[in-house]
């Protein structure tokens, strides 16, 4: 089964922009490639939390990014405590805590905060799919 074309799934809309934090250079190139290929814009990439806030202040104001892609184990500031943050200022922004370590403790503390969905680093491919459907809320 082939993935439907992004202007199928988020139709006459304007860009769908995302932020992605990942202290992991691969990772970071991994997610903006599929992301990219399925239509995204990535309008900032952040190497640790407080990178990722200050991504925040640049491309404010909201909804820029769409949607933010927080990995949670990072350097200085979790993705949770990003998310927190990010969170208590702008309450509707769309944010996926994309981690490998997902333990119901860390999914309680995402869902408590208001993050949108955890997804496992090993589940990259859905972001694409994740990701419109966010923006399509």
């Amino acid at each position: 089964m082939g993935e439907m074309p992004l202007s199928e799934i988020t139709g006459a809309q304007e860009a769908i922009t995302v932020l992605v934090a990942d202290d992991e250079d691969d990772l970071r190139i991994l997610v903006r490639a599929v992301l990219e290929g399925a239509g995204f814009q990535v309008v900032e990439e952040a190497i640790d939390g407080e990178a990722a806030l200050a991504a925040v202040r640049r491309l404010d104001p909201p909804p820029i990014p769409t949607v933010m892609v927080l990995d949670n184990l990072m350097p200085g500031l979790t993705g949770l405590e990003v998310a927190e943050r990010v969170l208590a200022a702008t309450p509707d922004q769309r944010i996926v805590l994309f981690s490998a370590f997902l333990d119901a403790d860390i999914r309680k503390r995402a869902d408590e905060l208001g993050v949108s969905i955890c997804v496992s680093k090993g589940d990259v491919h859905r972001l694409p799919a994740v990701i419109a459907a966010l923006a399509a809320e």
